[in-house]
Order: C-alpha cells, then sequence, then structure tokens
C-alpha cells in the first residue's frame, strides 16, 4: 500500500488542567510507532502506510480513555492516492 497522510486532533473529555497531559501521551504514543509526523497547534500529520495510521488513530482513542477522558472525539483527516503522498511534498516550498 502507499504512503498516506493522515491528521489526527483528539478532544479528550477531561478537566482544563488534564487536557494538555492526555494529548501529550497520544503525542508519546505517536513518536513511539516510528512513523513520521508532524505536531501543529490543532493537530498532530501522520505519514505512513494508512493500515498502521488508522490503528495509530484507534490506540490514540483508548490511550484517552485510560487517562481518565469520560469520552474523547476526534477530528480525523485522510489524504490517500494510489502512487502515494507526502507531507514534504505539500509543504516543500513553505520551508
Amino acid at each position: 500500500m502507499s504512503k498516506a497522510n493522515v491528521s489526527i486532533q483528539v478532544l479528550p473529555s477531561v478537566s482544563e488542567e488534564n487536557l494538555y497531559s492526555v494529548v501529550d501521551k497520544v503525542i508519546e504514543y505517536i513518536d513511539s510507532t516510528g512513523v513520521k509526523y508532524e505536531v501543529g497547534p490543532m493537530e498532530t500529520t501522520m505519514e505512513g502506510e494508512l493500515d498502521l495510521l488508522l490503528d495509530i488513530v484507534k490506540k490514540s482513542q483508548e490511550i484517552c480513555i485510560n487517562e481518565g477522558a469520560a469520552r474523547v472525539c476526534s477530528v480525523i483527516k485522510i489524504d490517500y492516492k494510489s502512487e502515494g503522498v507526502t507531507m514534504d511534498e505539500k509543504v516543500y516550498k513553505y520551508r
């Protein structure tokens, strides 16, 4: 399967003072997977095989719940094409 880009924004239902620590746990998990990723102010974008990235999305929901969220809503964006797509091809001219 070709490389895809998946962006995830997790919105865990936790107190304001715990919000960043829960999101940090998700980002730590993404980092541990070895996929290429970039953290932005509103979402984290990953690059890799679509099935792997979707597994990461699923685990990210579980992490939020395990960290005390009663509920987690997430916004997911997927960019996929058969020949593959990279983050660099989208942003290289701005770096």
